[in-house]
């Protein structure tokens, strides 16, 4: 078997989400320039931050890569080189991008000795699906390739045996494109917001209501007046006076779109189709009333773009064996308590399997502590289309806990300055997430900054102090919900097993 630990690499959208995933066992992160990356909006980094987010990495043995994927237009190359210029100066440990043109002037500037050799690391945004396209992008001087989304294990590990002079990256961990990686155009259709120029607005999330629709005889698509469709429809909203069916646009040809979806249809399942399905279909969405988009259904359902999680853990010791040089996790959005709990259960997922241990499933458990849009393992391994998609709901939400704080300081009595993030009371069951390991205990008494006892803290922006003990330096605090608020009379003090390795 394969025993080489491949690299850890987190998201970092501010310095306090790198501190915290070197903290809880991450080897490198990644952080967005924020002009050229794909995630413009939420991001901490310009050059200062930059800067240092790379002194501190390297002070800790660590690696620092900048992510600069776009799709660039043409007004964006313009100014990339200068731009991108005193980053390269400070000597990132690589550079993430996607843009074969803008790879062509960086090897160009990197090759003629103006700046700096830094290696470039291809993003899943260039969708790299095979052995030959890696050969291609390794020619043309990429030291390691993020490989597409969409791939097997059986397909890394016949891109990993065809090329093994490449380094290859992998995603185990976060969200899901109903599109090849990044390039879905809904956010772009609805409201100009470009997702390869990193201003998606993730209209794969929104709210979406169905419409029965029927044909004319001129095949106009007009939706049916009379509400209560019989499959979770809506009824026709659209009423005298308000535009329906121009909406769908002049080339809009049902039967041939049909036509193609019957030519194209999934072979798996028992082949059967719903009784609804041939039926005519409008979808909208929620904030934009009277618009209505024609959809269609195959023998699955009604796909309404809503993606589960990729989470991949239970493969990691696949990936080892196969020989993957670093497993990503997604989420430069996402909240410091995602960073920790992310490393700290893929860290030690990635240590037992180099040292030959069998999967943890309470690694599984630790994950189901992050709000999600509920979990798939993509298409690693080959699963019925439905476990793929999320048909209930858009947003994300925890099933064991929910984040409630930050420990902020210590007394020597070992109650903890907590600041509130949201909402826990006395006798609730707090989970105690740190660096060295996890441990649970029973809220006994809360107290304002003041000193004043409380039933209970009221969520952000809040400061209280809890009996919490060491460690908890630095720790992130979850409330066990209901379901899992039981604790064990010898769990009060007693490391869980994440974040313990043997």
């Amino acid at each position: 078997m394969h025993r080489t630990a491949p690299e850890l690499l987190l998201p970092a959208g501010s310095l306090a989400h790198l501190r915290t995933a070197f903290d809880f066992g991450a080897d490198a992160v990644y952080a967005g320039q924020p002009r050229y990356s794909l995630r413009a909006r939420n991001n901490e980094f310009r050059l200062e931050q930059i800067a240092q987010g790379i002194a501190e990495a390297h002070a800790r043995g660590k690696r620092f890569f900048v992510t600069s994927n776009l799709i660039a237009h043409n007004d964006k190359v313009r100014t990339y080189l200068r731009d991108l210029a005193p980053v390269v100066e400070l000597r990132p440990d690589a550079l993430i991008m996607a843009d074969a043109g803008l790879i062509m002037l960086v090897r160009e500037e990197m090759e003629r000795g103006r700046w700096p050799e830094v290696p470039i690391h291809l993003s899943v945004q260039a969708n790299t699906t095979n052995w030959a396209a890696v050969k291609f992008w390794q020619r043309a001087g990429v030291a390691r390739i993020i490989l597409s989304r969409e791939l097997s294990l059986e397909e890394i590990a016949q891109i990993r045996d065809a090329c093994p002079d490449v380094e290859l990256e992998v995603f185990v961990h976060g969200a899901l494109c109903i599109a090849y990686s990044g390039r879905c155009l809904l956010s772009g259709y609805f409201n100009r917001r470009d997702p390869n120029q990193g201003t998606c607005t993730n209209a794969c999330r929104w709210s979406y209501r169905t419409h029965a629709a029927d044909e004319s005889d001129a095949g106009d698509v007009q939706p049916r007046p009379a509400a209560g469709c019989g499959s979770g429809c809506g009824g026709g909203l659209a009423g005298e006076g308000e535009p329906a069916a121009g909406r769908l646009g002049p080339d809009f040809d049902f039967a041939h779109e049909q036509a193609q979806a019957e030519a194209t249809r999934a072979t798996t399942g028992d082949g059967r189709r719903h009784p609804l399905a041939d039926r005519v279909w409008l979808l909208e969405e929620r904030q934009r009333p009277g618009e209505l988009m024609p959809i269609m259904e195959d023998e699955h359902g009604t796909y309404i773009l809503n993606s589960r999680d990729l989470r991949a853990v239970e493969y990691v010791q696949d990936l080892v064996r196969i020989g993957v040089d670093s497993l990503k996790i997604e989420g430069r959005t996402k909240s410091v308590y995602y960073v920790a709990r992310t490393a700290q259960v893929y860290r030690r997922a990635i240590d037992d399997a180099v040292a030959g241990r069998p999967f943890d499933p309470t690694l599984l458990q630790a994950l189901d502590g992050l709000a999600s849009r509920g979990y798939t393992s993509g298409l690693l391994v080959r699963r019925p289309a439905q476990a793929y998609q999320n048909y209930d709901q858009g947003h994300s939400a925890p099933t064991r806990s929910q984040y409630v704080g930050d420990v902020i300081d210590v007394r020597a009595d070992g109650w903890a300055l907590v600041e509130t993030k949201n909402r826990f009371a006395v006798g609730d069951a707090l989970e105690v997430i740190h660096p060295s390991g996890n441990r649970v205990v029973r809220v006994t008494r809360i107290e304002s900054a003041a000193g004043e006892p409380l039933t209970a803290a009221a969520g952000n922006p809040l400061r209280v102090y809890v009996p919490l003990g060491a460690p908890a330096q630095g720790a992130l605090l979850a409330r066990l919900l209901p379901a899992f608020n039981q604790v064990p009379a010898c769990a009060a003090q007693a490391a869980t097993a994440v974040g313990q390795t043997g």
